[in-house]
Formats: C-alpha cells, sequence, structure tokens
C-alpha cells in the first residue's frame, strides 16, 4: 500500500463524525474532571470536614522508619473515589434526563402521526351520485362511474 492511500485512508478515518464526537467528548470530559475535583477539593471536603474533623488529604500511613519509608496516602484515593461517585452521579442524571426527553419526544411524534392520520378523510363523495366511497376508489361501487 503506498503512504498516499495511508494517509488518505487515516483522514477518511479522522473525518468521520463517531471520531469527531468522541475527540469532542473527551475534550469535555476533560473539562468536566476539574469541575467535579473543584467541586470534590473545594466544596464538599471541607464541608465533611467540619463534621468529621478530617482534611482526606492528609490522610496517610508511613510504612517503616526514617525519611526514606514509603508514604500510602490513602486520603487522595478517598478523593479520587468521591470524584467518581460525583461524577457517576452527574453523568446518571444527564442520561437519564437525555432518555426521558428521547421518551417524551417520541410519544409527541408518535401522537401526531397518530393524530394526522386520524385527521385524514378517509372517504369521498362520488360526483355523480354522491354516494359516499373509499378515497382511493377509481370507479363508484354505486353507479360505476369512472372517477
Amino acid at each position: 500500500m503506498s503512504k498516499k492511500g495511508f494517509i488518505s485512508e487515516f483522514k477518511e478515518f479522522i473525518m468521520r463524525g463517531n471520531v469527531m464526537d468522541m475527540a469532542v467528548g473527551v475534550i469535555v470530559g476533560g473539562a468536566f474532571t476539574a469541575i467535579v475535583t473543584s467541586l470534590n477539593e473545594d466544596i464538599i471536603t471541607p464541608i465533611l470536614g467540619i463534621f468529621g474533623g478530617t482534611d482526606f488529604s492528609e490522610l496517610k500511613v508511613t510504612l517503616g522508619i526514617g525519611e526514606l519509608a514509603p508514604t500510602l496516602y490513602y486520603g487522595n484515593f478517598i478523593t479520587a473515589v468521591i470524584n467518581f461517585l460525583i461524577t457517576a452521579l452527574v453523568i446518571f442524571c444527564i442520561i437519564k434526563g437525555l432518555n426521558r426527553a428521547s421518551e417524551r419526544a417520541a410519544a409527541i411524534i408518535k401522537r401526531d402521526k397518530e393524530e394526522a392520520e386520524a385527521a385524514a378523510p378517509t372517504e369521498k363523495d362520488c360526483p355523480y351520485c354522491y354516494s359516499k366511497i373509499d378515497i382511493k376508489a377509481t370507479r363508484c361501487p354505486h353507479c360505476t362511474s369512472q372517477l
């Protein structure tokens, strides 16, 4: 395969709608992560600190003795779990709202379609004998006139 073919194939792949949507999603997700992290660190953690008297970022365990002993910062892990739970809750609420909106839109479309079908006439008058006949009829069943 030539390089030109590879490059044009790659360009076609990149320009697909789903790849562009994914790129936008990643960018928005990054910005959303910063918002959730700020919400947790700047609002929720201080509020929880009032009740529990604990700042999660200060929670740690030193394994061993001395300056070079490894330290486990489990408070940071708790903060990450809270960030995840907040993110999951917000995404759940957004998806639930979108699903509800799409269900409502589908119900409205279905109702409008049913109303349009119900409102459409199914019969017409024969111009010769004035009998009621099917709207699709090309010949009157009563007087046999061609319509």
